[in-house]
């Protein structure tokens, strides 16, 4: 009984063997394999651009703030730019480029004199103060740019600054009223 079990067994390992042979029919010597064709290589796909957003008409307190915005390259922390250009559709609106990106911003003057410059689709804020601006990311919490200044903010620093040399007794009239002892 053991022996038909062992029969059995070489009989299906042949018969095993044997499959591969089946399927494929038997080639002639010297004749190669078939070439298939090459896949095309994938293009890089370019994401479309976002589609610009509706933007709705400006008041007059945004075209106003617009007009205090100042336009045109900055200089950043880090050797970074940025440029600010009024939006070419919309009056009242400003357009922020940075890196590979462009970003539509209303601008809106806040309580305390900074200029905001907010996007349109809620995502980054720009804030110009009288030294700098800076460039955040609203849903991540952080600056992406610091320390911006435009020539405009430059000169006006390098003013301040030589009328603070020039006359000392007048930069301590916008202080807290301390002086210091010498």
């Amino acid at each position: 009984m053991q022996f038909l079990t062992l029969r059995g067994c070489a009989a299906a390992l042949l018969l095993c063997a044997s499959l591969p042979g089946l399927a494929e029919p038997a080639k002639p010597a010297g004749t190669a394999a078939p070439v298939k064709p090459a896949k095309p290589a994938a293009a890089k796909k370019t994401p479309a651009p976002a589609p610009e957003p509706v933007l709705a008409e400006a008041s007059e307190e945004q075209l106003a703030a617009a007009d205090r915005a100042y336009v045109g390259d900055y200089v950043c922390e880090f050797k970074q730019n940025v440029q600010i250009a009024r939006h070419a559709k919309a009056p009242g609106y400003i357009e922020v480029a940075w890196q590979k990106q462009r970003i539509t911003m209303k601008p809106v003057l806040s309580s305390t004199g900074a200029l905001r410059l907010e996007d349109v689709t809620g995502r980054t804020l720009m804030i110009q103060i009288a030294n700098k601006s800076m460039l955040l990311d609203t849903k991540l919490g952080q600056r992406l740019l610091d320390d911006c200044v435009h020539p405009e903010q430059a000169r006006l620093m390098a003013e301040a600054k030589a009328a603070a040399e020039a006359d000392p007794s007048a930069a301590a009239g916008n202080s807290i009223g301390i002086s210091p002892v010498k």
